[in-house]
């Protein structure tokens, strides 16, 4: 089976591992999936990661994080820009999840980056997922 889209594969797998209470989930790697989980990290929805190089091309451990009585911190994920139908935002369109408290993420020129980050540098580019 050939995969077509690998990061709605990285969100299906930390949705369906959040929806099983699961402590973690492991996704094979790539550079944007890494790129993805660090932000996932520093923006709190996620406890950790860990790369483990294995001969092949990686694997990404994420220890998912939960709030007080096992409520999952992540309460949704979405996939906006599919192989399909990519969707594009310029630095004035870039879309606010739930009124600023999620977080979409972006593939800009400059790396992968929050929308805030991405509106604090004034560029536009992929809007890759959606998370709150």
């Amino acid at each position: 089976m050939t995969m077509t889209d690998p990061i709605a594969d990285l969100l299906i797998r930390l949705r369906n591992a959040i929806g099983a209470k699961h402590e973690t989930v492991v996704i094979p790697s790539s550079k944007i999936k890494l790129e993805i989980v660090r932000i996932l990290k520093e923006e709190g929805y996620i406890a950790n990661y860990a790369y483990n190089r294995d001969n092949k091309q990686g694997a990404i451990q994420v220890t998912l994080r939960y709030a007080p009585g096992k409520q999952p911190v992540i309460s949704a994920v979405a996939r906006v820009s599919r192989p399909g139908c990519r969707v594009y935002a310029n630095k004035g369109s870039i879309p606010s999840i739930l009124g600023g408290m999620g977080i979409c993420i972006l593939s800009t020129s400059q790396g992968v980056l929050t929308g805030k980050q991405a509106q604090e540098k004034g560029i536009g580019g992929e809007v890759l997922c959606a998370i709150s």
